[in-house]
């Protein structure tokens, strides 16, 4: 039993507000905290009501993973010591504060040292109880998709009531992704002599195909995207097939949308095929939904070996003037007899599933509703419609921290049992830190566009645990850190607390990052927040006017 003690005097006094209201309140609370390459654990005691004395002394026993807090008045406070390498040779630095006491204890090696993730410090668990190697959190997608696909059937839960959500699903995709046009034209290029055309109808093509099938499930970071059909016990209006919207696309006006039948097909295969009655001009013609490929590239084709001709022969630029306006024409007969005013919506790639879009994925054609559970009404999903509410893709998106794939919920065989809110949060938050290089980000109401909340990253690879201390009978309780992201935050819940006008010259000043999510995810997301900071002494509450807090990643 390697112990090691510290006695230090000091003249600050510890003078905390009482509070009935909460029994908790009057216990010592606790967090332990570690940086990431660096070789210390640092531990933060605070109580709201207890005027400990003055002296005090630390007892740290390494073989009971117990650290113990003594007061002169013989009162103490038992602190578990979490699963890290402690030099048992190294003193314990320990120092008191007007709010809080701290405590530093060396370590052998970082908490995130590879040795260490590779070192089981806890007790053996049940062999059928330990996870997989490749199941730490986060899931890459490819790796859910490998797991649900495993899987004979799937049924999606709620996981606040465990009700059952959706039919047997058997077959899972990773959803496409929505940058349709920018990974076009990267590919292909824009200009209208080279490859531009074959950009443009991919595209098309993309926007043609992009609805979701019954019986397939499509997978996305954050969430699962269902089929209407599907799901259990819900009902949706009916998606109307003559509305239009105020596209930046020129369009036709749609005027139906139904089967074709088998002897209008024109040798067409009979497969209850969906096509579009267009209206061009006086003209009106019954296209089927499917794209004839071959033909179209190789008329495509032409156009642009014919351009390429042309800018040869007239060294007069890129392209010429009436080559433009004719492949401009014929882009735009292409649009407009192929495409359904909702198909136009995606050539913007607008769609996403609701969590943490960007200014890329907003369209003014599209609104989310939140998507209840129709037992319990809670959160647990959304979808994208237009004016009459239906689903716009015929899919309904399931968040994986609101549902669970087998009951029961959260057990060891759900797959989502390790999503929450939160992680996700701070996943996106330090993945757009990395591709952006910016460490602010301004949350807004996805319907409103109104300021929410302001971050600004502090840490991105902290380590910490908080909790309340033991009794002195009370056995002694083993606790693991894990990773947190530590940041800063304003609040605008209640919109009391953020002026508009400085929110927006705080998001040029720092050019800021910018993400729109549902507000009740907000409002949650600012409540773990809130939670997290009440842990922290007063003198670590504030910062510059934000509140310091921290996510788990």
């Amino acid at each position: 039993n390697n112990q090691n003690s510290k006695s230090m005097s000091s003249s600050s006094e510890l003078v905390f507000p009482a509070s009935a209201e909460n029994p908790k309140c009057s216990k010592w609370r606790f967090t332990w905290e570690a940086q990431s390459h660096t070789s210390t654990l640092r531990l933060i005691l605070l109580s709201p009501n207890i005027k400990p004395c003055t002296e005090i002394t630390v007892n740290l026993s390494v073989e009971k993973s117990l650290l113990t807090v003594c007061f002169v008045e013989g009162d103490s406070v038992r602190v578990p010591v979490p699963w890290v390498l402690i030099d048992p040779e190294a003193p314990v630095h320990c120092r008191v504060f007007d709010d809080h006491v701290e405590v530093k204890i060396a370590l052998l090696l970082p908490v995130d040292h590879p040795l260490i993730s590779g070192l089981d410090l806890s007790e053996p668990e049940p062999e059928e109880e330990k996870p997989d190697s490749d199941t730490f959190f986060p899931f890459s997608v490819n790796y859910v998709i490998k797991k649900l696909s495993a899987m004979e059937e799937v049924h999606f839960y709620c996981r606040s009531c465990s009700t059952k959500l959706t039919k047997g699903i058997r077959l899972f995709n990773e959803m496409p992704s929505v940058d349709w046009q920018d990974v076009a034209d990267n590919w292909f290029g824009t200009c209208c002599c080279s490859f531009g055309g074959i950009s443009e109808q991919l595209v098309m093509q993309f926007a043609k195909s992009y609805s979701c099938t019954t019986g397939v499930c499509l997978i996305t970071g954050a969430s699962v995207i269902i089929c209407k059909e599907d799901l259990v016990s819900c009902e949706f209006p009916e998606l109307k097939g003559d509305q239009t919207y105020d596209s930046q696309v020129n369009s036709a006006k749609v005027t139906s949308l139904r089967p074709c039948p088998e002897e209008e097909n024109n040798g067409v295969k009979p497969n209850n095929e969906v096509v579009e009655m267009m209206i061009d001009g006086d003209s009106s013609t019954c296209i089927p939904s499917k794209l004839k490929d071959e033909n179209k590239m190789k008329s495509l084709a032409g156009i642009s070996s014919k351009a390429n001709c042309d800018t040869k022969n007239h060294n007069t630029g890129c392209c010429t003037n009436n080559l433009s306006e004719r492949f401009s024409k014929e882009k735009e007969y292409e649009m407009n007899t192929e495409l359904l005013d909702k198909q136009k919506i995606f050539l913007k790639g607008c769609l996403g599933d609701a969590f943490m879009l960007r200014h890329s994925n907003l369209s003014k054609d599209v609104k989310w509703i939140e998507f209840l559970c129709p037992k319990c009404s809670s959160l647990i999903g959304a979808y994208p419609c237009s004016s009459d509410k239906a689903p716009l893709d015929d899919g309904v998106r399931l968040y994986k921290f609101n549902i669970s794939t087998c009951l029961p919920v959260r057990g060891l065989n759900d797959l989502f049992r390790e999503y929450t809110l939160e992680r996700m949060f701070s996943r996106q938050l330090l993945e757009a830190a990395q591709d952006e290089l910016t460490f602010r980000t301004v949350v807004r109401d996805i319907h409103t566009k109104r300021a929410l909340s302001q971050i600004v990253l502090l840490n991105p690879n902290a380590w910490c645990y908080s909790g309340f201390c033991m009794h002195n009978m009370e056995p002694v309780t083993k606790i693991n850190m894990y990773p947190v992201v530590k940041l800063l935050f304003s609040a605008n819940i209640n919109d009391t607390e953020l002026e508009p006008r400085n929110v927006e010259e705080w998001v040029t000043k720092n050019q800021a990052d910018e993400v729109f999510m549902l507000p009740s995810q907000v409002k949650e997301l600012i409540t773990n927040l809130e939670m997290t900071n009440t842990m922290l002494p007063p003198s670590h509450m504030l910062l510059q006017g934000f509140s310091m807090s921290s996510l788990k990643r």
